[in-house]
């Protein structure tokens, strides 16, 4: 840009009624009347474009802060566990014992992943890993929640297979063990799928850094990729907007990975923080250099000062504004002290990472950024990172959702006789939602690193932490968007009960939540009534469970005209385990065993997957939620450790469903009777009641099993056997496990080739 064309903060004050595009950046008038009122004067070009940015639905949570907030009511120090870092910062940290600590997060990266699939999704994995390597942990697995429209779409067969193999491409390039998440087809995701991607690393309790600019005179080192011009506008624009009926066309709005340099910058940054050079460090992700700057200037003394035509350009035309705004990936921001600046240098130049001073940390309490010598930013960095606007936006229970819950499933015609029960089955486990999904995790690396004990299709994700001791976490991420329509506090409580029941049945004790908030527009009175209850249901769950919120992500706007997505408040639990090698797997592992069912199992159909397979009905009353039946289920799992032989979740599809995957790990049958689980097969086997597990002991262990339930106080019922070649229940229908098995897998393959 030449000189002439600047718009500088001196022009700015001699030039007030300039006109601006800030609608077009995403800001509302009162917005940028409030701009004007921060600076007592115009934005220059270059400040608007950091306040678009930054005070962005993405960046700011401008509709959601006074519901977040009530996430701080929950102790940090819980009887699980201690939370070294919680929400605020790039990732929470949950102290695991033995001197470690876990970071974890999930966040999204949805309309992304729409407009441009691969990249979309690539990139969601590449920020959710930074996020977690500016914590000072060691990145050593991901996760990746999806949604998409349903199976025979047009538009899934578009996104899907773009998606996957971005999330399978980068996190492979990286290294890192995909070893959870989920796939699930609804119509409302068809032009809005959501691609959530999470993230575990591990890291000493001394290793623990934190995002803030402080120390007079540090100085401030941009390194990694050179910024070019993908991603400008991603987060104000593409991620805060209702996409219209034929979709937007924005791909230069999102961002371009490259994996490779990821992990050069991965292995530099760890690289340094144990030669202890860093005394603050941010990611460049959404809002890139506008959020870097911005946050650690706000987070640490207040004051520093950039040399804008210092940052590495791949496109030397970008003008300043489009640099600040530049979502451009694999870039870290260090504030290093000046006699460390030469060290840290020598290790960015030995991982071939380019690395270059832009600015120091000042005492003015402004953030200053000048481009060839000009002025073109002068702001206070709160009023860009923490002090944006805080809307109370209108929320109500809308009108029809007494309609909606009072359309119980319950009445719906079911299946009746043995013959009918088994097509029902196998109809079940084909069906997209319950099938197979190793068409979409064979592309990922689930074993790299060597480190994994459990990963897709087990309940939960579990990795070593420690080699010597056999110290691990295991990891869940659940959420059926269908109970949450139904009624959205309960259905944020049962994501969380789902989840932990997850993490527990692995034979890990549950420690800490992270959420990542999926929901339509928040200008929608019952969109953001859903959110509003969603958060409510969700911090009185963490609270009686006694588990953290650690930190999180929402995602609004995920809606196609005036059809807003099923709710999706989805949540991720981490858990500890002392000895992985005494994990608890899904599958039956030997003929012969005893088969039983913990837990109650109640007449609760309505939002459950046969009502939406066989009927695609959708009413009613979700499942009742007993969290302190959850709570004493899952320690009983932890306590059945060495017990158990076996242990699998019953959630959706219920026992059918778990009688059958459990059968397909490693091909051994089972036979059954449903006397002791209800009355009627039909509601035994395809109810979704919550507190369930299905657990197998060997024979000699089956009065250990029943003193463990009697001290927990969980239901518990015997049901059979595993052995022989077939699904085999009592009086109604016996179905071979080869015959169930094809049918599931098939699904998938048929659909996507």
């Amino acid at each position: 840009m030449q000189k002439s064309q600047l718009d500088t903060v001196a022009v700015a004050t001699q030039d007030p009624t300039r006109e601006q595009p800030w609608a077009d950046l995403g800001l509302k008038a009162d917005e940028y009347a409030k701009i004007r009122e921060i600076l007592g004067r115009r934005p220059t070009s270059s400040e608007l474009a950091m306040y678009s940015v930054m005070w962005s639905e993405h960046c700011s949570y401008k509709s959601t802060k006074v519901h977040l907030k009530q996430f701080s009511e929950i102790p940090q120090e819980t009887k699980a566990g201690k939370m070294l870092a919680g929400i605020g910062e790039n990732a929470g940290v949950i102290d695991i014992g033995h001197g470690y600590a876990v970071t974890f997060k999930v966040e999204s990266h949805n309309h992304p992943s729409f407009v441009e699939p691969y990249q979309g999704a690539a990139t969601g994995i590449g920020g959710i890993v930074r996020d977690i390597l500016a914590m000072g942990a060691r990145p050593v697995a991901v996760v990746d929640p999806l949604r998409f429209g349903p199976l025979d779409a047009d538009d899934t067969h578009r996104v899907l297979p773009g998606i996957v193999a971005g999330v399978g491409g980068y996190g492979n390039c990286l290294g890192l063990p995909n070893i959870g998440g989920e796939a699930v087809f609804d119509t409302t995701y068809l032009g809005n799928p959501l691609v959530n991607a999470g993230a575990i690393g591990v890291l000493r309790h001394e290793d623990l850094h934190l995002a803030n600019a402080s120390g007079t005179g540090n100085k401030v080192i941009l390194y990694g990729a050179r910024t070019g011009g993908d991603g400008i506008g991603g987060v104000s624009v593409l991620a805060s907007e209702t996409f219209d009926e034929g979709g937007p066309a924005k791909r230069p709005s999102v961002q371009v990975g490259d994996p490779f340099m990821e992990k050069l910058l991965i292995e530099c940054t760890l690289e340094i923080f144990a030669a202890k050079l860093v005394a603050g460090i941010q990611d460049l992700g959404g809002a890139g250099l506008s959020c870097a700057t911005s946050e650690l200037a706000s987070a640490g003394d207040g004051g520093m000062h950039v040399e804008l035509d210092l940052v590495p350009l791949r496109d030397s035309s970008l003008a300043p504004e489009e640099i600040l705004m530049s979502e451009s990936q694999e870039r870290m921001m260090a504030v290093v002290t000046p006699e460390n600046v030469e060290a840290f240098m020598t290790i960015c130049r030995k991982w071939d990472v380019e690395a270059v001073v832009i600015g120091e940390v000042t005492d003015t309490g402004r953030l200053e950024i000048d481009w060839h010598g000009e002025r073109v930013v002068d702001v206070p960095p709160r009023s860009v990172a923490h002090d944006g606007p805080v809307y109370e936006r209108p929320y109500a229970r809308p009108e029809w959702q007494d309609a909606l819950q009072a359309d119980g499933a319950e009445k719906l015609a079911r299946p009746v006789g043995g013959d009918a029960l088994k097509e029902t089955l196998l109809q079940m486990v084909a069906s997209p939602n319950l099938c197979d999904k190793s068409w979409i995790t064979d592309q990922y690396d689930r074993y790299v690193r060597g480190n994994t004990v459990l990963a897709q299709p087990e309940n939960s994700g579990m990795i070593r932490v420690d080699e010597e001791t056999n110290l691990g976490v295991a990891i869940s991420t659940d959420c059926n968007g269908r109970f949450a329509k139904l009624d959205p506090y309960t259905g944020a409580q049962l994501a969380l009960a789902e989840s932990y029941r997850n993490v527990a049945t692995g034979g890990a004790t549950p420690l800490a939540v992270s959420d990542c908030l999926n929901f339509g527009s928040p200008e929608d009175p019952s969109v953001m009534w859903q959110f509003a209850e969603a958060c409510r249901g969700l911090k009185d769950a963490c609270l009686e469970l006694g588990v953290p919120v650690t930190g999180g992500n929402v995602s609004l706007y995920n809606q196609t005209g005036e059809t807003a997505i099923l709710p999706t408040p989805v949540v991720a639990v981490l858990g500890v385990i002392q000895d992985v090698s005494q994990r608890t797997p899904a599958g039956f592992q030997a003929e012969g065993e005893r088969v039983y069912l913990l837990g109650e199992t109640r007449e609760e159909l309505s939002g459950s997957e046969w009502a939406n397979v066989v009927h695609n009905h959708l009413g009613g009353l979700p499942p009742k939620l007993d969290l302190a039946a959850e709570q004493a289920l899952a320690e009983f799992l932890v306590d059945g450790v060495g017990t158990l032989t076996s242990a699998h979740d019953l959630s959706d599809g219920g026992l059918a469903q778990t009688l059958a995957e459990s059968a397909f790990r490693n091909g051994i049958g089972v036979s059954v009777a449903l006397e002791g689980v209800h009355a009627d097969p039909f509601v035994a086997l395809f109810a979704e009641s919550t507190a369930r597990v299905l657990v197998t002991v060997a024979d000699g262990d089956a009065e250990d099993l029943t003193a463990l339930a009697a001290k927990h106080g969980v239901p518990l019922a015997e049901l059979g056997r595993t052995g022989g070649t077939e699904i085999a229940v009592e009086g109604q229908f016996t179905l071979g496990v080869e015959e169930a098995r094809a049918a599931w897998a098939a699904t998938l393959p048929a659909a996507l080739g």
